[in-house]
């Protein structure tokens, strides 16, 4: 009898565990798992791969600087009527104004995208300002800039948990190629700083290069500051970190902090504003020098100097500001905060796209009218 009680007993026990397993496996799994009141979902990814439309284009808007802080920080430099109800809610909406204008196939943000002594909370405030990006379900990716890390998370958290979010394709640095098994690929270490990665654009849709990458995105980082002798140096070491790839298409490279020759010239053509001293690292790295010998690159697109929005023409590789774009960063009263709009243009065959042919771009102030400056043509494949 008591060998029998027993027997029950344990069979009761078993069957309990097991319902209680099986009931763990279901909330761990399911989409209505609640941490903190946060429902938890994973993360939404876009269309891949990039590749260029139907009519032959592909569209990237540039958001430089948007220094936003926790969602109602005030704005610095603005014109004293405009003082009182403007905060980080003002670049909030002028993104949403630009996807909308603009339609971009593609968003770029390069560094200073939160003002990190301004927040208390860096998650929170990546959530805010990039929330535009994410909502509109377009592909974006995003490099560090100087400001991005003087909050609650380091340069490599950051990156880390940029990667994490919907429709981001940006990564804390660029994984090994093993096309014959992605379970084996590893990301490289031995590259210095963190969100230096290559994205790659196929040709349109039914053309011949539908599969292949005709235009090359570098994403690269430009480091941080350091204190020397009371003041500041710009750390930026990305001259190594470039991907390098036989007879590449095309490129265009992303990054925040200025390379020195852009402080010293001699530039061979400029075209915009030019309102404030060029902020960039003592140290030359070599980045021009490589963009040169590397032959693809054709224009390099940054940030941190808010007031200078000009493209400047350096051994043939145009350096373009994208102005400063958020409104809590420093700025200029009376002289609106800008975007800037770059566009790839294939050639067109005998019946069917080719390669790119064309790359323009061109900036909007933040005024009524989105008012359209500065369109010019930065390459050509003739």
């Amino acid at each position: 009898m008591q060998s029998t009680k027993s027997w029950i007993y344990a069979l009761f026990y078993l069957t309990l565990i097991t319902i209680l397993l099986y009931l763990m496996q279901v909330w761990i799994l399911s989409d209505k798992l609640m941490v903190s009141h946060h429902r938890i979902t994973s993360k939404k990814h876009p269309n891949l791969p990039l590749r260029f439309n139907f009519d032959g284009t592909f569209k990237i808007l540039q958001v430089a600087d948007m220094h936003y802080g926790t969602g109602l920080t005030r704005c610095r430099d603005v014109l004293s009527s405009e003082f009182q109800w403007c905060s980080d809610l003002n670049t909030t909406l002028f993104l949403k104004r630009m996807i909308d204008a603009e339609k971009p196939d593609f968003i770029a943000f390069t560094g200073d995208n939160i003002f990190g002594s301004s927040t208390d909370d860096a998650a929170e405030s990546l959530f805010k300002a990039f929330g535009p990006a994410m909502d509109s379900r377009l592909p974006w990716a995003a490099v560090l800039g100087n400001h991005d890390q003087e909050s609650t998370m380091t340069r490599e958290e950051l990156m880390s948990f940029i990667s994490l979010m919907d429709y981001s394709l940006s990564q804390p640095n660029p994984s090994t190629e093993d096309t014959s098994d992605p379970a084996k690929q590893q990301v490289i270490t031995d590259i210095d700083g963190f969100g230096n990665y290559d994205l790659r654009v196929w040709g349109a849709p039914g053309s011949y290069l539908a599969n292949q990458t005709i235009l090359n995105l570098f994403f690269l980082d430009s480091g941080d500051r350091a204190v020397v002798n009371g003041g500041h140096k710009q750390e930026n070491h990305q001259s190594e970190d470039i991907p390098m790839v036989p007879t590449p298409p095309p490129a265009l490279a992303f990054f925040h902090i200025p390379i020195p020759e852009i402080r010293y010239g001699p530039f061979m053509e400029i075209f915009g504003e030019y309102h404030e001293n060029v902020a960039c690292s003592v140290v030359n790295s070599g980045v021009l020098q490589t963009f040169v010998s590397m032959g693809d690159v054709k224009a390099v697109f940054i940030g941190h100097d808010h007031l200078n929005d000009f493209c400047g023409n350096l051994d043939g590789i145009w350096f373009c500001y994208g102005g400063g774009f958020g409104y809590h960063g420093y700025g200029k009263a009376g002289l609106s905060r800008r975007a800037r709009v770059i566009l790839a243009e294939l050639k067109k065959g005998k019946n069917e796209w080719m390669g790119v042919e064309t790359i323009k771009t061109w900036k909007r102030i933040d005024d009524k009218k989105l008012t359209k400056i500065d369109e010019q043509i930065l390459w050509t494949s003739s």
